[in-house]
């Protein structure tokens, strides 16, 4: 995906498992960061369901730019 075609903000949604940890790491080995903490649910039956938002450093807001 060409720098053109990403959208500003994705929202990372999965299971509470090694895989999910695996996509939010690659979504910042490729150019993403971390844009506010990761969310943690807990469904009727007990399993774990995480979020992690993440934006393109350019559409950070300036009082989060170093």
């Amino acid at each position: 995906m060409s720098d053109s075609d990403k959208k500003a903000y994705r929202y990372l949604t999965g299971p509470d498992d090694a895989e999910f940890c695996h996509r939010v790491s690659q979504a910042l080995r490729d150019g993403w960061v971390l844009y506010g903490p990761t969310s943690l649910e807990v469904d009727a039956q007990g399993k774990r369901h995480c979020g992690q938002a993440v934006i393109l450093p350019a559409f950070l807001p300036r009082d989060l730019k170093n």
